[in-house]
């Protein structure tokens, strides 16, 4: 007797595999190809591949990732090449799952790289490129689907969409999670950095005024955590995607952040109905273009196919909800500590300056040097490494490494660092007696960071008259 079939899922898992129009993320597709391209030439242009890769002689590392080094000679210049090369091809949907493939390995490299240049937008990039490799926006309006007719399909699956949705949702929404700290309800330190734009064009010299203060911290904090809810609902879809255009477009103009705002802008459309391409296209006289043709839905995946997908999905998903709340396992202030910062989607959260001087100790001399870091660093490697505890550690093993090199095999390393969060007296952020170059780099709190101490004060000064060594960072 046979066996009777199971009945399918009812719910989300079946509507994980619905077919929906792939139009959406085939406009992505292009725009994030040729934001790639765009970020490339940036580099290529403004010099950075020379300033960031070449010249240091040193390069700050991620844990377990310290084998990662840049290209001998010529080859970052030709690394960047190719992932321009790999970006066109990507938006044009040409040999697409190979070119998600390696232009994923080559910015992922390119982030490795160099530990002081950390961004959120660059691991966002990171991530949407690793995505981009598992869903197929490339069947539809591509090259591929046009050498490869038998293969095309106007329709993905739903969960193609959602996953990136779910992404870039993400990011706004722990975004705004983080601003819900005492700091940025007071305002700062946006107030400082508005307090710096007053040659703005039209608003500028209303940016000292407390009401505008207000109205852009807790506007920018607002927006984060219910553009996507408002995006989703049709209702309030239009104002949403508006005062994310005001916002990203004020970002661009108000801080120096690369394509990040255009690279969320063309991801923001994405919460769109998936067929919103078609729907321009009709309205604007391109009838053939704006029809969905009969009997393009592409084929739904086996049994095990799905049940892969969907562990996948959600092993993917769990990832990115936990590791961003990691940080408060940690005490005390994470802009000070930086301990569990990165990855967390803390954006534009704290403005530090720093002053930090090494010295080194050989103990059976005894003999102490002082060591200035901006003889061995870049000046944007410096203005990092200032205010990042993990950055300190790592280079206070480096010098540990170049004097053992020298003969002095028991040496003790140990930095002064004055440093003050949003506008804060300043304080001590490491504790001068702690030998570093004895200290690992771990995911436990580190001991030797001292707690933050100095309150927010009432008026942040907008510029200190100090002497000379104070390196300022911005992130």
């Amino acid at each position: 007797m046979p066996r009777p079939k199971r009945q399918r899922r009812g719910g989300l898992v079946s509507r994980l595999f619905e077919p929906v129009d792939a139009a959406s993320l085939v406009v992505f597709r292009l725009a994030f190809g040729l934001l790639m391209l765009v970020e490339v030439w940036r580099f290529v242009h403004h010099g950075l591949v020379t300033s960031y890769y070449i010249e240091p002689s040193f390069h700050f590392t991620y844990w377990g990732f310290g084998w990662v080094r840049p290209w001998p000679g010529d080859g970052m210049y030709i690394h960047f090449g190719v992932l321009g090369l790999l970006a066109g091809l990507m938006a044009v949907g040409l040999f697409y799952r190979l070119s998600a493939v390696l232009f994923f390995l080559g910015f992922t490299y390119i982030f490795l790289l160099e530990r002081a240049n950390y961004l959120n937008h660059f691991y966002l990039i990171c991530l949407v490129s690793f995505l981009m490799i598992f869903i197929s926006p490339h069947r539809a309006f591509a090259v591929d689907a046009w050498r490869r007719p038998g293969w095309r399909s106007d329709t993905l699956p739903a969960w193609q969409l959602w996953l990136m949705q779910f992404q870039i949702g993400i990011a706004y929404f722990f975004g705004g999670i983080a601003k819900l700290n005492a700091d940025w309800l007071r305002c700062e330190p946006l107030r400082t950095w508005l307090a710096r734009r007053t040659d703005f064009p039209l608003i500028g010299p209303y940016f000292t005024n407390e009401f505008v203060v207000h109205l852009f911290s807790y506007g920018g904090l607002l927006l984060d955590l219910l553009v996507v809810p408002a995006l989703l609902w049709r209702r309030t879809r239009l104002y949403a995607f508006g005062f994310a255009v005001f916002f990203h477009l004020m970002n661009a103009r108000l801080f120096q952040i690369g394509i990040f705002p255009w690279f969320m802008l063309a991801a923001t459309l994405l919460f769109f109905p998936p067929d919103w391409p078609r729907t321009l296209a009709r309205r604007l006289g391109f009838q053939r273009l704006g029809q969905l043709p009969a009997g393009s839905e592409i084929a739904v995946p086996f049994d095990w196919r799905r049940r892969l997908t969907i562990t996948c999905l959600a092993v993917y998903v769990a990832v990115q909800v936990l590791l961003p709340l990691r940080h408060w396992l940690y005490p005390g202030d994470v802009s000070w500590t930086e301990e569990g910062h990165n990855f967390s989607w803390h954006m534009k959260l704290r403005s530090k300056e720093a002053r930090v001087t090494f010295f080194v100790t050989d103990p059976k001399t005894p003999r102490t040097w002082e060591v200035r870091p901006a003889e061995h660093l870049s000046s944007r490697q410096l203005r990092k490494m200032s205010t990042r505890p993990d950055l300190i550690l790592q280079f206070a093993h480096h010098l540990a490494d170049q004097y053992r090199a020298r003969g002095y095999e028991s040496v003790e390393v140990r930095a002064a660092v004055l440093c003050s969060l949003n506008g804060r007296e300043p304080q001590l952020l490491i504790d001068p007696e702690a030998n570093l170059a004895a200290q690992r780099e771990w995911i436990a709190t580190a001991p030797w960071i001292l707690p933050l101490k100095e309150p927010l004060p009432d008026r942040v000064r907008i510029a200190r008259d100090r002497e000379g060594g104070w390196s300022e960072s911005f992130d």
